[in-house]
């Protein structure tokens, strides 16, 4: 993101246990924070913990957070990024195909070349 001129971010679950973030700074359980290179010192993203010193109203502070405890990654400027299930939850199944039963040949005609599908976002179809 920092590559693309875009702001990091991430929503910690505040709840977890381990997690040591400005209390003053959780909404519902969670806390939002910049990971930007302007906005952090020392940051340190490992496999179990992330670790870095940022300041809260002119005050560093130390924070640290179990990575188990990150629910999202995303860009401030579009929203854009990821998304984690909570542990022990499986992400949502993708959804079913429409109209076509499997190994059934496609209904309706043919795609033509050059524009019948002129405005429409690409899409993937996943063929087994």
């Amino acid at each position: 993101m920092t590559d693309s001129g875009f702001t990091p971010q991430v929503i910690v679950d505040a709840t977890l246990s381990g997690v040591d973030v400005p209390k003053a700074h959780i909404r519902e359980g969670r806390i939002v924070l910049n990971l930007s290179y302007d906005a952090t010192r020392h940051l340190d993203i490992g496999n179990e913990w992330v670790m870095f010193e940022a300041r809260f109203g002119g005050v560093a502070r130390q924070l640290r957070f179990p990575t188990a405890a990150v629910l999202s990654v995303h860009a401030r400027e579009t929203g854009e990024g990821l998304v984690f299930p909570p542990e022990g939850e499986s992400p949502p199944p993708a959804a079913p195909p429409t109209g076509d039963a499997p190994g059934a040949a496609p209904s309706g005609p043919a795609p033509q070349a050059g524009g019948s599908g002129a405005g429409r976002r690409p899409s993937l179809k996943v063929v087994k």
